[in-house]
């Protein structure tokens, strides 16, 4: 079965997405992807990744993956945050990484952490780890 990741950035961490992702392309291109909005839509642009958006975080994208998380069908969110500027939707941020903790699911909210995880993952897959 397919590693299913939920990516999402905050608008000043997208170019760090971008970048992430870049480098874990050949890896992520055999995942499962789910993405919000604008994050999503730069993934396929940029990147030519299979990702199916739901909608922008502020638009209720980060409760969309919430619910996926829920149900189940995530295993992965790669949340950058940006620690640094308020977001108005902080409530649903919030309850987006209490459901990680909640159902045991890693969330990655730096671009460390996140190199971190999807190269464990990626160690995994190849069947080296």
């Amino acid at each position: 079965m397919k590693t299913r990741i939920a990516l999402i950035a905050h608008d000043k961490k997208k170019d760090d997405m971008i970048a992430l992702a870049g480098e874990f392309r050949d890896f992520l291109a055999n995942c499962k992807l789910t993405a919000t909005g604008t994050t999503g839509g730069r993934l396929i642009d940029e990147l030519g990744l299979v990702v199916d958006r739901k909608h922008s975080g502020p638009f209720g994208g980060d409760l969309q993956i919430g619910s996926l998380l829920v149900e189940g069908e995530i295993d992965v969110v790669i949340f950058l945050r940006d620690p640094m500027t308020p977001q108005p939707h902080e409530p649903d941020i919030n309850a987006l990484v209490r459901a990680c903790d909640v159902h045991n699911v890693p969330c990655a909210t730096n671009v460390t952490s996140a190199q971190l995880v999807l190269s464990q993952l990626q160690a995994r897959a190849a069947g080296t780890a």
